[in-house]
């Protein structure tokens, strides 16, 4: 018994350097929900406008200077191929505003993420977004993606409002960031938009909002 003093404080020492080495990972902000759309439904100006998006909201509120991609995906134009958007974020770990860890990297993010729900999708200011029973609801994320983060295959359906050009035919799949409403509780793939004009985003409970992540 006369060595237990001294495990428990080897335990201790070894506890306090497995914290201290978690927080240093924390750098900073490097996942959030946009606290606005650009307001032109599904057209965002393509990828690359859903980047610059993330980026200026990202640097408004003092994170500019991290590279931010939109959580996004792209299905194949002819002789392009898919654009998922689990490739576009970067390796992780992901904290969202608050310092909360979101995911330590895209598998853990996509297979095992019980994280992400109402309480820590928010936005780059640390704001919760509107879910289920706010008035009114907008936890509806544009995503154009499957629940493993990748682009839908070639079919007759549009998944990312024309790539993310279309303000108004097309439809965008969506997930929640709340995990509520519908019976799908998927933070990146819950159900298809109505349409791809603002007014058809709002109709079925979003705002045209999306995921960033920071990449770097």
């Amino acid at each position: 018994m006369k060595y237990l003093p001294t495990l428990i404080a080897a335990g201790l020492v070894s506890l306090s350097g497995s914290v201290l080495a978690q927080d240093a990972e924390f750098g900073g902000m490097s996942f959030f929900v946009t606290s606005v759309g650009l307001g032109n439904g599904g057209d965002l100006g393509g990828l690359a406008g859903g980047n610059a998006h993330c980026q200026a909201l990202a640097e408004a509120a003092g994170a500019g200077e991290r590279h931010w991609h939109a959580y996004l995906s792209g299905e194949s134009a002819p002789g392009e191929g898919r654009v998922n958007a689990r490739d576009r974020i970067g390796p992780g770990p992901w904290y969202n505003a608050h310092g909360v860890l979101i995911a330590n990297n895209p598998s853990d993010l996509h297979l095992y993420n019980r994280t992400i729900d109402k309480n820590t999708a928010v936005d780059e200011n640390g704001n919760q977004i509107n879910g289920v029973g706010d008035s009114p609801n907008r936890h509806d994320v544009l995503t154009g993606s499957q629940a493993d983060g990748t682009a839908f295959f070639p079919d007759e359906a549009d998944h990312t409002c024309n790539n993310w050009t279309s303000s108004d035919e097309g439809s965008a799949s969506l997930g929640h960031t709340d995990r509520h409403g519908g019976g799908n509780v998927s933070w990146n793939a819950a159900h298809p938009s109505a349409g791809c004009s603002q007014q058809a985003l709002v109709q079925t409970g979003g705002a045209g909002l999306f995921y960033c992540f920071a990449t770097r």
